[in-house]
């Protein structure tokens, strides 16, 4: 959506208030004034005038001292170094400009990053349920902080050790019986449904129980589906390059050597 057209200045006075205003509602760098003037007139004479008048008189600060301010402001309401620097260059601010003025100021207060993201993370986490660890690293990193110093706030905070990440909030919900036969449902074997469920977190301390429960229920039966796995393939058995190929096949969906031995001479049988 287009901005309405402002009234245009018809003297350097009405510029001059302008700028006044926009000063009097929080501080903006040099660059950022020179625009929202540049909408009040086409006159870069009075735009000029106005600029050098502020900065003369110390109503408006060169980039460096407005880059000094903000850094000051900006670390005791515990901002970490990389969102600063991201919105002072953000602002046209440049580079080196935002780096003196981090040195400078980081050197006055004596600013420790490790110190200032431990007391962030303290600050506003007195525990971390109903959160995850993605969720604490994207907070603390949109806040300005490298992931070696969240990884020692972290290590510094008491309920540190029950941050979870999203994959193991999720794993405690799972039932382990249910998540057995969709994985056997989707023609899995023993060894490769044990390593998926390894790889969500999910805990398998009663994998083997719970399996032997589901085979006498002939829930689950990793012979027969074996045999149907390698149904759905056209391997030749009486030739040796193919048999040995349904022999790897079987196996990276992990079934057991008895199992494809035995889908293959049922296979053989049929044949």
């Amino acid at each position: 959506m287009q901005r309405p057209q402002l009234r245009q200045a018809k003297t350097i006075d009405n510029v001059f208030n302008s700028a006044y205003w926009h000063l009097s509602q929080q501080d903006f760098t040099i660059g950022e004034i020179r625009t929202k003037l540049e909408r009040k007139t086409e006159n870069q004479q009075w735009i000029d005038s106005v600029l050098a008048k502020l900065i003369d008189s110390g109503y408006l600060k060169n980039d460096f001292d407005f880059a000094v301010r903000y850094c000051e402001l900006a670390f005791s309401n515990e901002v970490g170094t990389g969102a600063i620097r991201r919105k002072l260059q953000l602002r046209g601010v440049s580079a080196t400009e935002v780096d003196a003025a981090l040195e400078q100021v980081m050197h006055e207060q004596k600013i420790d990053t490790f110190k200032l993201a431990t007391s962030r993370l303290l600050g506003r986490f007195e525990n971390f349920y109903g959160t995850s660890r993605e969720k604490v690293y994207a907070q603390m990193t949109a806040k300005g902080f490298s992931r070696s110093e969240i990884d020692h706030a972290l290590s510094l905070h008491p309920q540190g050790e029950t941050l979870r990440s999203k994959l193991a909030i999720k794993a405690e919900k799972v039932d382990l019986t249910t998540e057995i036969i969709k994985l056997f449902n989707k023609g899995k074997g023993k060894t490769l449904i044990l390593q998926e469920l390894k790889q969500r977190l999910i805990d398998v301390s009663d994998f083997e129980e719970t399996l032997y429960q589901l085979t006498l229920t002939e829930d689950v039966d990793f012979y027969q589906s074996c045999k149907n796995e390698l149904a759905k393939k056209r391997y030749n058995l009486s030739d040796y390059k193919d048999k040995s190929k349904a022999y790897a096949f079987l196996s990276r969906k992990g079934f057991a050597s008895d199992e494809i031995k035995e889908a293959m001479s049922l296979d053989n049988d049929a044949s």
